[in-house]
């Protein structure tokens, strides 16, 4: 397994080769267009998409990109959803992860010190106490895919039953791409260092 990072903003990519060869040139038109749109969204074609996209049916492609947009009716604010992500795809060690999420924050012009002391959130002085109870959740089911009944009693006081739900919900996703990525030995594509550039750039 890969060894965890102390600070996650440092993503470097491992050494090692994909499990399966990436395709260069995908078949089937939905396929080329899944290339195209990421390589303009992103810079390039998402390593994901080449190593295990290309091979299905476009279908499974299409639900791993609905997921992102299930996110968009969250009523989570969209830093306790990269919070939540992050801190899931940190237990799991997912370097693809825990970079385009870095990506997105950077792009998001969100504060790049709370997501480099996630390790200490518990302690920090940059999070809240309802953000501490949902971290504290989230590591539990993370961790032990399971939850203690005083952790969920916390979590409570502070978020509605839909907001529990949606934070179930990205535990549940982020492990779908997490494990997608570790499976085949996907790791990072060093996107938040192509998005640091881009703001340099505008800036």
């Amino acid at each position: 397994m890969q060894a965890r990072m102390s600070n996650p903003a440092m993503v470097v990519p491992d050494t090692q080769d994909t499990f399966l060869p990436p395709i260069a040139k995908p078949k089937g038109l939905m396929m080329k267009l899944a290339y195209h749109f990421t390589r303009r969204q992103f810079g390039k074609v998402l390593t994901p998409v080449k190593v295990h996209s290309a091979r299905l049916p476009a279908a499974f492609g299409l639900f791993y990109a609905k997921i992102a947009k299930l996110d968009k009716k969250l009523l989570l604010s969209p830093e306790t959803v990269l919070l939540i992500r992050d801190q899931v795809a940190r237990i799991n060690v997912c370097h693809f992860c825990m970079d385009i999420g870095r990506s997105f924050t950077i792009k998001a012009s969100m504060n790049e010190a709370k997501f480099d002391a996630l390790e200490q959130y518990r302690t920090s002085p940059l999070f809240t106490e309802a953000e501490r109870a949902a971290l504290d959740y989230v590591t539990e089911l993370t961790k032990d895919k399971k939850v203690n009944p005083r952790t969920f009693a916390r979590i409570s006081g502070f978020y509605s039953e839909r907001v529990i739900c949606e934070i179930v919900w990205l535990v549940a996703s982020e492990h779908l791409y997490n494990i997608t990525n570790i499976g085949l030995n996907i790791h990072s594509d060093m996107l938040c260092d192509n998005s640091r550039k881009k703001r340099s750039e505008a800036s």
